[in-house]
């Protein structure tokens, strides 16, 4: 709440894939070192680093700071209370998306009972040789990538 008792409406968060510290300070009326603190405190506030070591935060993370602020700010939680709030708030909200063919009815949606686990797959050890190939095809694709990126 402000000074005067009045809720402040929430920022508009740009269309972008990726958020700066400093965009994300703007967006949700903190200080870096604050953000970064809370990303200490709760651990669903943990943006990625890119190769040079800067955090960039995804629209998710810019949400989740934004609310983390009105717990803490805004409705009085402490940390504690808004890292119990918080996770509560995921688990009940942790709806599951389901992939229904084309032309399913109703009752092919319905949860079927869990069956039984399926046997682990069978253990193989890999040779070193097999290893150490994989490991060159898969730097000279991000070598690849990472060339295709910067044209």
């Amino acid at each position: 709440m402000t000074a005067n008792g009045m809720q402040q409406p929430a920022p508009e968060i740009p269309d972008k894939l990726f958020f700066k510290i400093g965009e994300v300070c703007d967006l949700v009326g903190v200080q870096a070192h604050v953000l970064r603190y809370w990303e200490t405190e709760f651990p669903m506030l943990q943006p990625q680093k890119n190769r040079s070591g800067q955090r960039t935060y995804r629209r998710r993370d810019v949400e989740m700071a934004l609310r983390i602020k009105q717990l803490l700010y805004e409705e009085g939680f402490t940390i504690a209370g808004a890292k119990r709030k918080l996770s509560g708030e995921g688990r009940s909200s942790g709806t599951r998306l389901k992939i229904v063919p084309p032309g399913a009815s109703a009752s092919d949606m319905e949860t079927p009972p869990p069956a039984e686990p399926p046997p682990p797959p069978p253990t193989s050890r890999l040779s070193r040789d097999t290893i150490q190939r994989l490991k060159l095809m898969l730097e000279d694709l991000l070598t690849t990538l990472n060339r295709d990126v910067t044209r």
